[in-house]
């Protein structure tokens, strides 16, 4: 056993793998006991053997592993450079990025900040333009005769509109005025009416009470003519009764007719004192029925004259109500035509206080064309002056240019003393000097006429303006007026060209308008 471990390599016995080997020779050794030595010799040979080619083997693994190591090592290096280098580029593509993406932030900025500034002078000169727009236009607004009396025209309408409105509320109130004057006298005449039909309602009821009074006393009458009729009826009972008895009496006692004629004397004294006093009685109940009679006279009478007088005193209160209203009706009159004189008087003054404004405003028209002739005048006389000016200006430079030829000529005598070079370089000296002036001289004519070419394109271009201005203006007034004075518009305040700027609306009804005034105007004309 000892020989064999002493023939193992040195490493292999080390190795886990060797000592399993080892175990396993050692067990199959021992199997083997009992081999002879040539065996054993040829399987130690062989186990040798293999274990050089197992070393072998070994090695080129280990010799592979060490140099796949190598290899993953230098991979490993390899990779770190590349990762380091990658990380590198990265990194540098990094900050280029950041370099760039800075260089782009500045120039963005900086186009930002450039392109702000541009608005702002941009905002800035459209504000300045904007202002002197505007100054320019209230300019022009302010001093255009044009304007001034299309805005004289429309307050003109606008006094027509509101003259015109003033005469429909007065005729409105005129109207209100005769309506309530007519209620005022429907109510007076219901007033009258009903009062009629309650005096008539009490007439009737007095001429009911009086009928009744009157049937009443008749009834009375009746009663007490016909308690008279019965009274009477009663005594010529008791006449009878009397006349019976009488009659009894005498053929009772005929024989003592003697002595009952006192008795019988006695009676007839009694019934002719009777029918006296019944011819009396008779006679004063006719004579009270008389005067009964002659009371309900003077009672119907009495009635008559005064419902005679109330009807009297009702015509006389009915004359007073006429008589009052017809006071009411003049007083209202007469007040009406005074309101009436009163509102034409102050229309008369509103139209003379209009056209004594409409001749101030003539008169201040003339004034401003007289200033604005004067300052015409006086631009053309100070243009005169200025041109006048500059010929004494030229007149002075052509002085001054003939006094420097003089020079100059006296200068070519002294040169003509002169040897012949330096006459020449004077020469030409002077030549140039001449040529340089009258360059200047005609370059300085042609900038004074490119810039009075300038100045007169200028001055046509601020007069267009001023006409465009003044045009625009006048479309706005026109557009902010006409619409609410349509009606009342004076004539000539339209162009040819202005309807087009309104609506169909707008433009119908001002042709209809025309239509009925130029109507109105062929009838007044026949008229």
């Amino acid at each position: 056993m000892k020989k064999i471990i002493r023939f193992l390599p040195g490493k292999t016995y080390k190795s886990t793998r060797g000592l399993q080997q080892l175990h396993a020779m050692m067990a199959s050794m021992n199997q083997r006991r009992n081999m002879t030595h040539s065996q054993q010799q040829r399987v130690i040979s062989e186990f040798r053997r293999q274990e050089e080619q197992r070393e072998d083997q070994t090695k080129r693994i280990t010799k592979d592993r060490q140099m796949q190591a190598n290899l993953m090592s230098e991979e490993r290096l390899e990779k770190k450079r590349y990762l380091r280098k990658v990380q590198d580029e990265l990194h540098e593509s990094q900050i280029e990025d950041a370099l760039i993406k800075a260089e782009e932030e500045r120039i963005y900025k900086e186009k930002q900040l450039q392109q702000e500034e541009r608005m702002a002078q941009e905002l800035a000169r459209i504000s300045y333009e904007k202002l002197r727009d505007e100054k320019m236009r209230q300019y022009i607004k302010e001093n255009s005769v044009e304007l001034r009396e299309l805005e004289g025209k429309l307050k003109s309408a606008y006094l027509n509109q509101e003259r015109a409105a003033q005469i429909a509320e007065k005729e409105s109130m005129r109207y209100e005025t005769v309506r309530q004057e007519a209620d005022i006298a429907r109510k007076m005449k219901s007033e009258h009416e009903r009062a009629s039909m309650e005096q008539e309602k009490q007439d009737h009821k007095r001429y009911e009470e009086v009928v009744q009074y009157q049937q009443e006393l008749e009834q009375q009458l009746e009663e007490k003519e016909h308690k008279r009729q019965e009274a009477y009826e009663e005594f010529l009972k008791e006449k009878l009764m009397v006349d019976e008895i009488v009659r009894k009496i005498y053929e009772e006692d005929q024989m003592e007719r003697q002595l009952r004629l006192e008795k019988i004397t006695a009676t007839q004294r009694y019934i002719e004192e009777f029918k006296s006093q019944q011819t009396e009685w008779r006679l004063m109940e006719r004579e009270k029925m008389e005067a009964e009679n002659r009371r309900i006279l003077e009672f119907a009478s009495y009635q008559q004259h005064k419902e005679k007088s109330r009807m009297e005193k009702v015509r006389e209160q009915e004359q007073a109500k006429e008589h009052l209203h017809q006071m009411l009706t003049e007083k209202i009159e007469m007040e009406r035509q005074q309101r009436d004189e009163m509102e034409r008087v102050r229309e008369e003054l509103c139209l003379e206080e209009q056209a004594e404004a409409a001749r101030q405003k003539q008169i201040e028209d003339m004034e401003k064309r007289i200033r604005q002739r004067l300052e015409l005048q006086q631009t053309c006389q100070e243009q005169i002056a200025f041109k006048e000016m500059r010929r004494q200006a030229e007149k002075v430079e052509e002085e001054a240019f003939r006094q420097m030829m003089m020079a100059k000529f006296a200068e070519d005598d002294r040169i003509e003393q002169m040897n012949a070079q330096k006459r020449r370089m004077k020469q030409l000296e002077h030549k140039r000097a001449v040529e340089k002036l009258l360059e200047d001289r005609r370059q300085q004519y042609l900038a004074d006429k490119e810039r009075e070419a300038e100045e007169r394109a200028m001055e046509q271009e601020r007069e267009t303006l001023r006409r465009q201005i003044i045009e625009e203006e006048r479309q706005s007034l026109l557009k902010l007026h006409a619409t609410k004075l349509l009606g009342y518009l004076p004539k000539g305040i339209f162009r040819e060209d202005d309807l087009e700027h309104f609506d169909e609306d707008f433009r119908s009804n001002f042709q209809k308008r025309q239509a009925d005034i130029f109507d109105e105007e062929g009838w007044g004309d026949d008229e």
